[in-house]
């Protein structure tokens, strides 16, 4: 009999998406879907892996670890979001997508990234993965994002903590572009401190060699 095709809006089945988990794993790990699987689902589902998309996927999921998901995430997720098939994951993207433009779900994702991101291993996030992960999140949306990205190449720091990490996004959000209202007395982590004078020292700079010639 040949296989029936599965069409978006025919019902949801966790049959049919433990199903569809399993083309994705390795009869040595079953119950684990991991990078190369995950490649192929990319692949099926048309979105790059590092598409922010797969980011809001993950956080549905309540996935640990990146380039994994277990099969009781799997089933989490996609019972949550009725998809057992790839038809209908391709239906939903877009909605995953309009999910980051509440500003609640947007903090709440942007928090999930941290520990989703990280070395499980590590109490903090190295600045490599940082850099990328911030790029990802706030690149499009952060007008100093580029600046903040330079100061960080840059700088001293190797790591990146998660009290920096969640008040990234609160600056990111408040701070004028001129930091005009950014209060060094405030509750700030030193490294936006730094941050502000570095910038500040910057923009000087570029006055003053504007001024001069």
């Amino acid at each position: 009999m040949a296989k029936r095709h599965i069409r978006a809006e025919d019902g949801f089945s966790q049959k049919r998406c433990l199903a569809w988990f399993h083309e994705y794993t390795t009869p040595d790990e079953p119950e684990t879907l991991g990078p190369d699987g995950m490649e192929k689902f990319c692949e099926d589902i048309g979105v790059e892996p590092e598409n922010i998309v797969m980011l809001v996927l993950a956080y549905k999921m309540g996935a640990t670890q990146m380039g994994f998901f277990s099969q009781q995430e799997w089933l989490k997720g996609l019972t949550d979001l009725e998809c057992d098939s790839t038809a209908k994951m391709v239906v939903k993207l877009d909605y995953l997508r309009s999910i980051l433009n509440d500003p609640n779900s947007f903090k709440s994702i942007y928090r999930y990234a941290y520990d989703f991101a990280k070395d499980s291993d590590q109490r903090s996030m190295d600045i490599v993965t940082a850099k990328a992960m911030l790029q990802l999140l706030l690149g499009k949306h952060w007008t100093l994002y580029p600046q903040f990205a330079q100061f960080l190449e840059q700088s001293k720091y190797k790591v990146i903590n998660k009290d920096q990490w969640c008040n990234i996004l609160e600056f990111s959000r408040t701070i004028c572009i001129d930091l005009s209202n950014y209060d060094i007395d405030g509750a700030w982590p030193v490294m936006l401190d730094e941050f502000v004078e570095w910038l500040r020292l910057q923009r000087g700079l570029v006055i003053v060699s504007s001024g001069s010639s």
